[in-house]
């Protein structure tokens, strides 16, 4: 094992808007202070009963149109390592491809899996 799945992070238009509506759906807290994540107007979580859903806001965002394949489905993993150097290693031998390895004192990395969805490594 080289991760533990951290939550799962969907694409939006407004992060804090989509969290509330899961909420309505799923219950749980919204924005919980957590040192994984920082809060702010791009970035929100929902934390359920051992899930947390994270909300991306992405500027000039398209949603998808179920079943089109030209707007595909939006979302990515965020898989929590304790060593990121040593993980990314290890997931670039099981064939992901390294996106964007920030500047070096950032706490997460973005990668590619072999079918090219993206995924990120993020230290605990």
């Amino acid at each position: 094992m080289i991760a533990k799945l951290q939550c799962v992070v969907l694409d939006c238009p407004d992060a804090v808007e989509l969290a509330r509506f899961y909420q309505s759906l799923l219950g749980g807290e919204v924005n919980r202070p957590d040192p994984r994540w920082e809060l702010d107007d791009d970035w929100a979580t929902l934390h359920t009963d051992g899930l947390v859903l994270a909300f991306q806001r992405v500027e000039n965002h398209r949603p998808p149109q179920w079943p089109d394949p030209a707007r595909p489905q939006q979302f990515h993993l965020d898989l929590g390592v304790d060593d990121l150097d040593r993980a990314q290693d290890q997931a670039l031998a099981q064939g992901a491809a390294l996106l964007d390895a920030g500047d070096g004192d950032r706490s997460w990395r973005v990668f590619a899996d072999p079918a090219g969805h993206p995924f990120c490594l993020v230290r605990e």
